[in-house]
Formats: structure tokens, sequence, C-alpha cells
């Protein structure tokens, strides 16, 4: 009986090892979306609605931010910047904020002149889109192509190519 029991705990022990070393890998944000369409609808935080649907045939940045995240208005100038050159030939942005002040939110992108729209639920890292998605640090920038289908979830790194590349497809 003590062997059966000590065989138990082993496994059990082992198999709750396994789980946890396994789980980055596994729940890492958006990792099983990947070639799948994404499907992301809201109010944005100036009243406008938001429907990924609605932008097929453009390429779509989904990033993940907010406004106290140092990296994240780091990456701002450069995510303009690209914007700005790509936009006329189809790149969009969509902001997800992780913000839970909706003022430091609206204040940020009226100062930064900021155009794409941005969800805000002042939930902080319980907002609801971060929640669905797994988003576990920010920023976390994805890129979507043409079809609506998620391609990237590094699209922060070498962005402007990325976008271009999608762009070209």
């Amino acid at each position: 009986m003590r062997r059966l029991l000590a065989f138990w705990m082993v496994a059990a022990v082992v198999s709750m090892t396994a789980q946890v070393l396994g789980a980055p890998a596994e729940r890492a944000a958006g990792a099983g979306l990947v070639g799948k369409p994404l499907a992301i609808k809201f109010a944005a935080v100036d009243g406008r609605q938001v429907d990924l649907g609605y932008l097929r045939g453009k390429v779509v940045l989904i990033d993940f931010w907010a406004t106290w995240c140092g990296p994240c208005v780091h990456e701002v100038p450069h995510v303009k910047a690209v914007y700005d050159k790509l936009h006329p030939k189809g790149f969009e942005i969509i902001g997800i904020s992780f913000d839970q002040k909706k003022i430091a939110l609206q204040s940020f992108v009226l100062k930064e002149k900021i155009s794409w729209p941005q969800y805000f639920d002042g939930k902080g890292w319980e907002n609801r889109l971060g929640v669905r998605f797994g988003i576990e640090s920010i920023p976390t920038m994805w890129l979507v192509d043409k079809k609506g289908v998620l391609r990237h979830l590094d699209a922060g790194e070498d962005l402007e190519a990325k976008v271009q590349k999608l762009l070209a497809e």
C-alpha cells in the first residue's frame, strides 16, 4: 500500500512539475490564435465604434499598452512614424489600454496626437480584452493581416518591415 501511495505521490509531483514548466509556452498570450481570424469589437474611449471585422482589407496592429508603462510610451514615436508612413497604404492601429484613469489616457492621446481608437474600461490588468487574450506584459503588439488573421505576436520588433510585407500580400 505504501509503494502504491508513494508511486501516486511521485506521479502527481511529476505531472504538476510538467504543467508548471510547460505553462509559459502553452499559455503565451495569443499563441493558440496565430493563423486564425481574430475578432475584436468595442466602443472606443472617444465614442467610435471599433470592429476588427470591418477592417478587412487592411493590416491592423493591436497595441496592448498603458500610459504608465515606460516601454510602451517609449514605443509611441516609432509606432506613430510607421503609422504616418503606412496608413495611406492600408495600415491601421487599435490601442488596448491597461490604464485605470480615463483622463490619463485621454490627456496622453491628445498630447501625443494619437489618432487611432483606444479601448478603455478602467480595469487595468483585469480589462476585458487583456484577460480574454491572456496578456500578461505590455507593450504587446499583434499584427493582423488583410484577411483578419492574426499573424504576429511580436509586431513591435521590426514593425515597419512586417507591416510592409503584409500590405504586399
